[in-house]
């Protein structure tokens, strides 16, 4: 009874006293992707090929950070043209705004996985509130660095409007666009 009762504190100290942990986002597993209306034709997507960031996150509650920092230079809907409109002046214009980003949250957790990000997204020099579902979330041991490894797949949607990219209104281009931030981040040594 003893030995039970010994195990049964040293679980519920180690519970108490976990800690959050800082993962690196690693920017060879992580690309935010997004689609876009297209004269309500079809639908555009893409990604951006290079992100960073960090997250941090305590296992014991659900509870963290997320701040994603987004490349718009490396913007890719597989057509170079559609690339090159994007970057230019009458869009992202990243030569003023090179880049994007979305710091949030965690939320809602149940067993110690959270069920949203509760954040903002910063684009075109404007911050609007931005909520991601989260649809995934999982941390194993690197099977290569010795280190935890997370995964997590969250998506949302913005009005493109809100940041100042009403371009192809006027054409009958809706202006809401689906966020999908698919991330794996390595535990900081």
């Amino acid at each position: 009874m003893k030995a039970l009762s010994l195990l049964a504190s040293a679980l519920f100290a180690t519970a108490t006293f976990a800690a959050p942990v800082a993962y690196e986002i690693d920017p060879a597993h992580t690309y935010p992707s997004f689609e876009a209306d297209h004269m309500g034709l079809s639908v555009w997507r893409g990604k951006l090929n290079k992100s960073s960031g960090t997250v941090v996150y305590d296992k014991a509650n659900g509870s963290g950070t997320v701040d994603v920092q987004m490349d718009l230079a490396s913007i890719d809907f597989g057509l170079d043209a559609m690339n090159a409109w994007a970057r230019g002046k009458d869009f992202f214009n990243v030569e003023k705004n090179p880049t994007a980003s979305y710091k949030g949250r965690f939320d809602g957790a149940i067993g110690g996985v959270p069920g949203k990000l509760v954040g903002e997204l910063t684009l075109n020099g404007k911050t609007r509130p931005v909520t991601l579902a989260v649809h995934q979330l999982k941390c194993i041991p690197h099977p290569l660095h010795k280190r935890e490894l997370c995964g997590a797949d969250a998506s949302g949607s913005f009005n493109r409007e809100d940041f100042g990219l009403a371009a192809g209104k006027d054409y009958g281009f809706k202006m809401d666009v689906q966020l999908r931030i698919q991330v794996e981040a390595i535990a900081k040594e």
